[in-house]
């Protein structure tokens, strides 16, 4: 963990500069990178401010971690401070076959943290896929090919469940999935969840589900208190014990090029992601030991 009086250390948007260094006995426990896919196909429920400020969390803490923005918005892109105008390469090219993943990589201003952007040619890019050969496969591939040396690769998927979040899916180790605190959020995790079987069943037999996190939490809803009950009934341990607030710090980031943990690093919501990313840990090395 950081502390609470230094934010993660930033350098230009194109140099990562300088990494903090693990401690080495975890150097020699950690694995080969880790895929993991934050999906949810409902929209507005935390999926890309979860993969930056997690991405940002795991990189202060010595991690190297890779963002794929595979949202044709490319909120992911424009929260890590990538301007649009400087996207030549995208994930686009990549899914595509035309460039290999390592050439679409930018650095962000977070030491150990670089990402693929997107831009809305990703919008077309499910109609493009269709006819092409393993066009369920394409990302897995181009991720295989890269022999990228990241600890983790974290995958901030559009809101459907679509072609290019089956993409994600069958790349991915494990999958993520941000749980707003309303009314409908179950009913939508459900279908989520018989996605992931089928995808398990038919594309991907590794793929298993990392943990959910319950987001937007408003501590002063009743509402909020009886979701967060109904997830920990329905999923037990799946359900990570750290809760994301509300908060509007988190809110404002964004539209400065920043995730919130270095935009206002003492706010409740950067603290929110700071024990996020600890507990994810956690259990990462839990299930290495096992």
């Amino acid at each position: 963990m950081l502390p609470e009086s230094e934010p993660p250390r930033g350098t230009s948007s194109r140099d990562p500069g300088g990494t903090i260094s693990p401690r080495p006995e975890e150097t020699k426990q950690r694995r080969s990178k880790r895929v993991i896919a934050i999906a949810n196909q409902k929209g507005g429920v935390g999926k890309t401010t979860t993969a930056i400020n997690l991405a940002t969390a795991l990189a202060a803490v010595g991690r190297r971690v890779l963002v794929i923005d595979l949202d044709p918005q490319g909120n992911a892109s424009t929260g890590l401070g990538c301007d649009r105008n400087g996207r030549e390469v995208s994930i686009y090219n990549v899914v595509l076959g035309a460039v290999p993943l390592r050439q679409a990589v930018v650095h962000t201003r977070i030491p150990g943290l670089d990402l693929v952007p997107s831009t809305v040619d990703l919008l077309g890019a499910e109609l493009e896929l269709i006819d092409m050969e393993r066009r369920s496969h394409r990302l897995r591939d181009a991720i295989e090919a890269s022999g990228a040396s990241y600890d983790y690769i974290l995958i901030d998927c559009p809101p459907a469940l679509g072609l290019l979040t089956l993409n994600a899916l069958t790349a991915a180790d494990a999958i993520l999935v941000p749980l707003q605190c309303e009314f409908f959020a179950l009913e939508g995790l459900s279908q989520l969840l018989r996605t992931v079987e089928r995808v398990r069943r038919s594309f991907n037999p590794k793929l298993e589900l990392q943990g959910v996190v319950l987001t937007m939490f408003d501590k002063r809803n009743n509402l909020s208190d009886q979701v967060a009950a109904d997830a920990r009934d329905f999923l037990g341990e799946k359900v990570f014990k750290t809760v994301i607030p509300r908060n509007v710090r988190i809110s404002e980031a964004p539209s400065h090029g920043k995730p919130a943990l270095l935009y206002d690093h003492r706010c409740a919501g950067s603290r929110a992601y700071m024990a996020l990313a600890r507990e994810f840990l956690i259990r990462e090395r839990a299930q290495l030991a096992a």
